[in-house]
């Protein structure tokens, strides 16, 4: 059996927590934020787990995760 290859981009921003969930950084954190208040700019810096409905699709691009 050939090796799969693992998504690059993906690896780069997902990390496995240690009960085996995939831990990733929540999104719209990066322009106008001018408009986004500071309690929702705070939030958006703490990390959170990947979603159930994703975690098959994700477990396929990360073979050895």
């Amino acid at each position: 059996m050939p090796k799969v290859k693992t998504s690059r981009a993906a690896a780069k921003r997902f990390k496995k927590t240690g009960t085996g969930q995939l831990k990733r950084m929540k999104a719209y954190k990066s322009h106008i934020l001018t408009k986004k208040s500071q309690k929702r700019k705070r939030n958006l810096r703490k990390s959170t787990t990947v979603d159930a409905a994703n975690v098959k699709s994700m477990k396929k691009i990360l073979p050895y995760l």
